[in-house]
């Protein structure tokens, strides 16, 4: 039975009482926008002692430590959203390493739009890197002074928490542009090759001559998990229940996804039943032809296109199992390939600095 209500798309938080507004700076040095002027720029508005860089997970780790000794009341993450999952995941370890021995209080984060990919940047309207308002964004928050929080659940998927991850198409289509990005991005093309442009090559000369000339569809089977799931109707309510253990769905299918926030980059819609109620993520089904989806692209895009090909659902734990291994992408970040996985969501929300409805 249906018991619980959606959520309004915006649910801020209430800033807690506190006195200390520190906040940390962390960014990632191998994102395509951090670059010497922005670290310069926010040099001038961060002490030297609240602004890390990270090269590797090693050093992600070591600042993760540093961060969570420290006591930051809010911790900026530069990049985009595999830098986000990086961090959140060694900082959130960090917590619950020392949450064993005291009570160990969880950092809220703050985004800046510095990646290839901004989901969740772009779900709480962070400033891009024109003129100052990303370092505005900082700012604000030093001072205590942000329009509010909000509460975000992540997926957890391979004992990583993420905001989304798919395997199928969006997984070729990522690992054709790491392809892409290695193996012609270099030298003079290092440029043009990387972020958009690299996503346009790989998408017009290695994905779509790929799907038309070979099969994309395979068969799966999509297991419900622990408690009840809801398919869901283009009018935003749910159209058929499953219960615990029961197949939501067995067949061909070209993309299986999940999402605990609406967008994938460049503010793609792909999860637009996300966030709607706590606890559960949306979980889309494609079974689709890659030219019907093409042809359907901007439809798509503003998650208005809602076919019986492209099954959602409200689900709080599934596992997707396929006949042969699938394209696997975590965050943005390509991962090789699975023939099964389980998405659920992560037991713990992160809060998240929003800018929404804030003047810029």
């Amino acid at each position: 039975m249906w018991v619980q209500p959606f959520r309004a798309e915006v649910e801020r938080v209430p800033p807690r009482e506190v006195v200390d507004h520190r906040v940390a700076v962390l960014l990632n040095a191998n994102a395509r926008k951090v670059n010497p002027k922005i670290v310069r720029a926010l040099s001038h508005v961060v002490p030297k002692k609240d602004l890390f860089l990270s090269r590797s997970e090693l050093d992600a780790r070591r600042i993760a430590q540093q961060v969570v000794d420290r006591g930051y009341h809010t911790v900026f993450l530069g990049g985009g959203d595999g830098t986000l999952t990086c961090f959140v995941n060694e900082i959130v370890n960090q917590v619950e390493q020392r949450r064993a021995h005291h009570p160990t209080p969880m950092p809220r984060f703050g985004i800046l739009k510095l990646g290839t990919g901004n989901s969740v940047a772009s779900l709480v309207r962070a400033s891009s890197t024109r003129g100052d308002g990303l370092i505005d964004d900082v700012l604000r928050t030093r001072a205590g002074e942000v329009p509010g929080y909000r509460s975000v659940d992540l997926l957890m998927v391979e004992g990583k928490r993420a905001p989304f991850a798919g395997l199928g198409i969006d997984g070729q289509l990522l690992n054709d542009y790491v392809w892409v990005k290695e193996n012609m991005g270099q030298g003079m093309l290092s440029k043009v090759l990387t972020g958009p442009g690299g996503y346009f090559a790989s998408v017009a000369f290695k994905t779509v001559p790929y799907c038309l000339t070979h099969s994309t569809s395979f068969d799966a089977e999509v297991v419900n998990g622990g408690t009840t799931a809801f398919r869901m109707g283009a009018d935003g309510h749910p159209v058929e229940t499953f219960a615990p253990g029961a197949v939501m769905y067995r067949g061909p299918v070209m993309m299986a996804a999940a999402g605990t926030v609406p967008f994938y980059g460049f503010e793609l819609k792909m999860f637009p039943f996300a966030g709607k109620r706590r606890g559960m993520m949306d979980l889309r089904i494609g079974t689709l032809p890659t030219t019907t989806i093409l042809a359907n692209l901007p439809k798509l895009w503003n998650g208005s296109w809602f076919p019986e090909g492209l099954k959602d659902f409200l689900v709080k734990d599934a596992t997707i199992r396929f006949s042969r291994p699938m394209p696997f992408q975590i965050a943005g970040d390509a991962k090789g390939h699975r023939t099964e996985v389980t998405f659920s969501v992560a037991p713990e929300p992160i809060e998240v600095v929003d800018f929404t409805g804030a003047i810029h």
